[in-house]
């Protein structure tokens, strides 16, 4: 099966739907299928099997992340181009203008390798922008996976929100009816978890019918526990994009601050983007005065990624809401004890108290009194990670995902020969 993926931001360091992308696509391709993808900056790593095809974008974030090739190795005259001269200034408000602009390139893109290759099918990793459907409308089998709708990062940007304006400013860089709008047409939709099928289908509105639950897989071969490291007393890890105000960091900065008068040298390392791009944390780390206790790391590669779950004492994964919850998977996987909470889909991957322990969402108070249960109880932590080894191995593997996945597929091009012999037989019989 020829197989197109579309995303707008393909590396795995932007977040969960990045590393579903790499190792997704690389299953396919190691089960025999020819892969392509399609994606915007920041550009994915892929496997070596996997075909991939960069899009270029005269966005604000594209000049924000490539700067010195942004302005001198294009040609300076393409940066006025109405199109583009559009896309720069409204994609630094908007990010509805940066989906929409991104699938419209995607879109020129992937008629342009039609002429070349017959793909069975093409495969959205939730861009769900216009692009999409003019590539339904010209004749593309299309469908998408959904990991949560955006919808819930919007209630609890606006929750967070400490002004008028940036109240404001998060409503207008929210997608989410251009996604409802996109989502409603597309014939079969993969969420990648229960509670993830209950959230799109209530903010999207979608038949229950055309839904299909795909679980994440985790590379246990990769994530794995590693004895020769020694678990580093008191540290803490968090892995995500603390920016993110659905990523709860600001609980675990308050969790850790209400631990600060602990005797036990609590210390806390991120693994997200340089200090130097990050507000949130740095803001609070200077409130709290925990400036000694707070490491950034910046990011890793996955290998060291996984030395610094076997490192630390317990990850903790403070959530609002998630639709599968990678980084708390990654780290049962590892054996190490996790903290996440009950939002969104984490129930689903973490069994409370068998393997990991959960407590509510935005509870700074609880946060910190799970942190130094564990802290406290090494066979605790021991028992939990053990567990949490054996549940993801047993539950959660690519290649399970892949052919679930695949199948996804078969059923969409199934339905869609029903619908052309259908045609041909009305016809025919006109």
């Amino acid at each position: 099966m020829k197989i197109c993926f579309i995303m707008y931001q393909g590396n795995m360091y932007s977040g969960g739907q990045g590393v579903y992308l790499y190792y997704l696509t690389r299953e396919l391709a190691r089960m025999g299928h020819e892969v392509h993808v399609l994606a915007g900056p920041t550009y994915p790593t892929l496997d070596e099997k996997v075909i991939g095809h960069n899009i270029q974008t005269h966005s604000y974030w594209s000049y924000h992340h490539e700067k010195k090739n942004f302005l001198f190795e294009r040609n300076p005259l393409t940066h006025f181009h109405p199109v583009n001269f559009f896309e720069f200034v409204s994609t630094r408000i908007a990010l509805s203008s940066l989906l929409l602009t991104f699938s419209v390139r995607a879109w020129i893109k992937l008629r342009e390798l039609s002429r070349t290759h017959r793909f069975d099918i093409v495969h959205d990793n939730q861009t769900l922008s216009y692009g999409i459907t003019l590539m339904q409308i010209s004749g593309f089998p299309v469908m998408a996976t959904i990991h949560h709708p955006l919808t819930i990062d919007l209630q609890n940007a606006l929750r967070e929100a400490r002004s008028l304006y940036e109240k404001a400013r998060r409503i207008l860089w929210s997608p989410w009816i251009m996604q409802q709008v996109v989502a409603r047409r597309l014939p079969k939709v993969i969420v990648v978890s229960e509670t993830s099928r209950k959230a799109v289908q209530e903010a999207f509105e979608l038949d229950p019918a055309r839904m299909r639950v795909v679980y994440n897989g985790i590379d246990t071969e990769m994530f794995r526990p590693m004895p020769e490291i020694e678990r580093q007393p008191g540290l803490i890890l968090f892995v995500g994009n603390s920016e993110d105000r659905n990523k709860g960091a600001r609980y675990l900065i308050e969790a850790l601050h209400l631990l600060a008068d602990d005797s036990r040298d609590y210390q806390l390392a991120l693994v997200d983007h340089k200090k130097e791009r990050l507000k949130l944390v740095p803001r609070l780390v200077q409130q709290f005065g925990l400036s000694s206790r707070v490491h950034f790391t910046n990011h890793v590669p996955t290998e060291e990624l996984v030395k610094l779950y076997n490192k630390a004492t317990v990850v903790v994964s403070p959530s609002l809401y998630e639709g599968f919850g990678l980084p708390a998977a990654e780290a049962m996987s590892c054996g190490s004890p996790i903290i996440a909470t009950t939002g969104g889909a984490f129930p689903e991957v973490i069994d409370h108290e068998k393997t990991g322990w959960l407590v509510p969402p935005g509870d700074s108070k609880a946060l910190a009194a799970a942190i130094r249960m564990l802290m406290d109880d090494p066979a605790l932590r021991a028992r939990l990670g053990k567990a949490g080894r054996a549940s993801i191995l047993k539950r959660f593997s690519w290649r399970k995902a892949a052919e679930e996945t695949v199948a996804v597929y078969e059923e969409i091009l199934g339905e869609q020969g029903e619908t052309s012999e259908a045609a041909a037989a009305g016809s025919g019989g006109g």
